[in-house]
């Protein structure tokens, strides 16, 4: 089996099944995704919770390692910032994933505070990246690191200069990807994929280009986040309504 990490090398951009459960996991597998990865965002939800780190990682590990045993293709973990608030405890998470097999996760640049999203201190990420890199040692090899940075996300102004900036100091952390979430612009892609070697990382949005037109901006990874969950909801909702207003289930079975 190809390696996780040169899944990112390809000529066609990986498209990376974002999931929430064994159900959605088992699903995109059959439907001949190469590999998932979880979406923090809609694994919360499923629990009851707002996204930004409200479940535990002890809740959250419980849910990824029933996928993990579930599905015979590799699994990337959305860590979020980390589920702990020193770099001792992040790669102590991330040891124990990389011990059920898990083989990438997502890292951000931005946290919640007072339930809003906020980007970190550029200076301030880059140091607890470092410490968490340093800290993993000879497991390092082991983890696709996958840097989310959320300029674009955030609608901040110049968020691709700030963008680029903050890929730069990625790089010298040699971390093996970067997510910009938020960036649709087709010049916006060109310039954040001319301006690293590391394998970019884009989201699904209304606007967001086909992949083929992706493909040729050198885009190497696209997710879907949690819209596909989101997705799933919305006809569960209809549906519901239908059998209610029409007081029969035949809706369910056409």
């Amino acid at each position: 089996m190809i390696s996780f990490k040169n899944l990112h090398q390809n000529n066609e951009p990986l498209l990376l099944g974002n999931v929430w459960n064994v159900q959605s996991a088992r699903v995109l597998e059959k439907a001949g995704y190469k590999a998932l990865a979880t979406s923090s965002s809609a694994v919360a939800m499923s629990l009851g919770y707002e996204d930004g780190e409200q479940m535990s990682f002890e809740e959250y590990f419980y849910i990824i390692k029933r996928i993990k045993a579930s599905v015979s293709i590799p699994l990337s973990v959305d860590l979020e910032g980390g589920y702990g608030n020193t770099h001792e405890i992040i790669v102590s998470n991330i040891i124990q994933l990389l011990e059920i097999g898990v083989v990438g996760i997502n890292l951000e640049d931005s946290c919640m505070v007072d339930g809003k999203r906020e980007l970190l201190n550029s200076d301030v990420f880059f140091k607890k990246l470092s410490n968490i890199l340093s800290a993993l040692k000879e497991r390092r090899s082991e983890i696709f690191i996958n840097v989310r940075t959320d300029p674009f996300l955030l609608g901040i102004e110049n968020a691709l200069e700030e963008t680029v900036k903050r890929i730069e100091l990625f790089e010298k952390l040699d971390v093996d990807g970067v997510f910009v979430p938020g960036m649709t612009h087709i010049e916006d892609i060109k310039t954040v994929v001319n301006a690293t070697s590391l394998p970019i990382n884009v989201m699904c949005l209304a606007d967001l280009p086909g992949f083929e037109i992706l493909k040729t901006l050198g885009v190497k990874r696209i997710t879907s986040g949690a819209f596909l969950n989101n997705h799933i909801y919305r006809e569960l909702e209809r549906i519901s309504n239908t059998v209610t207003n029409n007081k029969s289930f035949a809706a369910l079975f056409i």
